[in-house]
């Protein structure tokens, strides 16, 4: 008996030291270290000729009208090893602009500054914290990422940005991407002047095979300071299917609700489905179209001034033809048609609103 417990004592000190020599032995790789940019120009035309150039105040990205301007630019430092990553994004453009208006100071001029560390040894399981691309949402602020040059209503109007702390876990066959968040607010890196709350999020991602994808996203939380606060409850989904190599589809469905005010019992609802197609005509042309509905009637994310709030049906399609690998032209013409005359044709307030895009995109 005695002589098993030493054994048993042995073999645990053994263990231990080869786990330590391993670790230790990991720790002599070599780091990772790369620079990369991207780089997005653009030029809009808004048929209702709006004077000051601002497009409506709920598009975000490719924002200006009738001048050739930059959405966004920026470099990128990227460091990995073995058990720590970290990640620091400079950027500029009018998206930085009118996405990152509320921030202070230089805090507009960062995309992406975040670190994190692994904290299993076997398992794909890390801890980040900073400030990171939103979690919510199947479009973001890199338009090569992006099936349709311009962003959704949907995606103009959730979070493109986020800070805070999340856990992130991929399985061993890289089918589950789970996490959980921690968050200053909604769209916020510095939290705003009198709001102590803290925001939660999750994170699921179901990929079963190259063909299918199924994304669950959520917020939970409040963008106000304590005195009026108002929780807002929000639920992004989405579904990516490649039919062949040639034709892929997007659904999805974006639901939010928020406090009428604060301790309410009622809340005010809004909501937004869309539909993506995508079609690979060769290697150098690709064409895709967007059916999208946004409807914030008691104007909790869009503010109208009008009886019927923001109730919008939205058509685009686009063309993409790679110059490079390095390199994407794109064009896309779209249509914007509400309830309520909350655009501009011809001088007179119309239900409708039309406009066409081209960028050229260049990452590297």
């Amino acid at each position: 008996m005695y002589l098993e417990k030493k054994t048993r004592i042995l073999i645990y000190i053994l263990s231990l030291f080869m786990s330590i020599h391993t670790f230790a032995q990991e720790d002599t790789l070599k780091p990772s270290f790369k620079i990369s940019g991207y780089l997005e120009t653009y030029y809009c035309y808004d048929f209702g000729k709006p004077a000051d150039h601002n497009r409506p105040a709920f598009i975000y990205a490719f924002n200006r009208s009738n001048e050739v301007n930059l959405n966004i630019g920026f470099i990128k430092a990227a460091f990995e090893h073995t058990n720590v990553r970290a990640n620091l994004s400079i950027m500029t453009g009018t998206y930085a602009n009118a996405t990152l208006a509320s921030e202070p100071g230089v805090l507009k001029n960062i995309f992406e500054a975040n670190a994190g560390v692994k904290i299993h040894k076997t398992k794909n399981i890390w801890i980040d914290a900073g400030i990171f691309a939103s979690h919510i949402g199947v479009e973001g602020a890199i338009g090569k990422d992006c099936w349709n040059l311009t962003r959704s209503i949907a995606a103009d109007n959730s979070p493109y940005y986020e800070s805070g702390i999340k856990g992130t876990y991929i399985s061993d066959n890289s089918k589950w991407l789970i996490s959980a968040l921690i968050l200053n607010g909604w769209q916020r890196i510095q939290r705003i002047d009198g709001n102590n709350t803290i925001a939660l999020g999750h994170q699921i991602t179901y990929t079963p095979s190259s063909k299918l994808t199924i994304n669950s996203s959520s917020f939970i939380g409040n963008d106000k300071p304590d005195s009026v606060r108002r929780m807002r409850y929000f639920h992004d989904l989405y579904t990516i299917y490649k039919v062949n190599k040639s034709v892929g589809l997007i659904a999805g469905f974006d639901i939010g609700a928020e406090q009428k005010s604060k301790g309410s019992d009622s809340y005010n609802v809004w909501y937004s489905p869309f539909l993506q197609v995508r079609y690979n005509v060769s290697p150098k042309l690709t064409l895709a179209g967007r059916v999208e509905y946004y409807k914030d009637r008691n104007q909790v994310i869009i503010q109208t001034g009008t009886a019927y709030g923001f109730q919008t049906i939205g058509y685009s399609i686009n063309t993409d033809i790679p110059i490079t690998k390095y390199a994407l032209w794109r064009i896309e013409a779209r249509t914007l048609s509400s309830k309520d005359q909350i655009f501009e044709l011809n001088h007179k307030s119309s239900n409708h609103n039309y406009f066409i895009t081209t960028s050229l995109e260049v990452a590297f």
